[in-house]
């Protein structure tokens, strides 16, 4: 898992593959190869979602879980 502080996006690759489409869900957007195997999945306005998570009080606290590149 990667988060981006930035871009405020956290991204999960959970497969290996080549991305051939996307769908999008709400905040969630997960890249699917050619026979709807999912590859990626990225979470929009992540701190929000994570948010709701009672052990995670704030941004540092998922720096501290996750590497950041």
């Amino acid at each position: 898992m990667i988060y981006d502080e930035e871009t405020n996006i956290l991204s999960w690759e959970i497969a290996n593959g080549k991305i051939s489409h996307v769908r999008e869900f709400g905040s969630f957007i997960i890249h699917l190869s050619k026979v709807g195997k999912p590859i990626l999945i990225e979470i929009l306005d992540a701190s929000k979602f994570i948010g709701q998570f009672d052990k995670i009080k704030n941004i540092k606290d998922i720096k501290k879980m996750m590497p950041v590149n």
